[in-house]
């Protein structure tokens, strides 16, 4: 089967949930690169990784806001995922914010960290924004 953009998976196997700009080829980035951290067991990466794919996916949540409210018995919807909402498409742009927000994060934490005495934290920290930023870089 020929996997393009509105496939429900893409080449690394993960659902495709972004199809905006080059969303779709971050996101299979990330996935690749954390699959190959989790191979080479490597605790700090897959802790960036992770922390980054989570982000992603909580950008793409629906505010409460915008969700229905709830009403009778008998007016709900029927069935698996009936009423569930269609959650935001990040594009490229935004993902790359997103990174870079993460990263300041990292940064700053392990400032704040190295200031406390807490050195090997910190070097972890720096180790992960590093990874993350790398990421972007691809």
């Amino acid at each position: 089967m020929n996997k393009g953009v509105n496939d429900p998976l893409n080449e690394a196997g993960n659902e495709a949930v972004a199809t905006v700009d080059g969303a779709v080829d971050r996101r299979a980035r990330l996935a690749a690169a954390l699959k190959d951290a989790m191979r080479a067991r490597d605790r700090v990466a897959v802790t960036a990784l992770r922390g980054l794919s989570a982000r992603w996916a909580n950008a793409e949540a629906v505010p409460v806001d915008v969700l229905p409210r709830a009403g009778a018995v008998e007016a709900a919807a029927i069935g698996a995922g009936a009423a569930d909402a269609p959650r935001r498409e990040l594009s490229d742009a935004d993902l790359r914010n997103l990174a870079t927000a993460e990263i300041a994060e990292h940064e700053q934490a392990a400032a704040e960290r190295e200031a406390l005495g807490r050195t090997d934290e910190a070097q972890d920290l720096r180790r992960q924004a590093q990874i993350i930023a790398a990421l972007l870089s691809a």
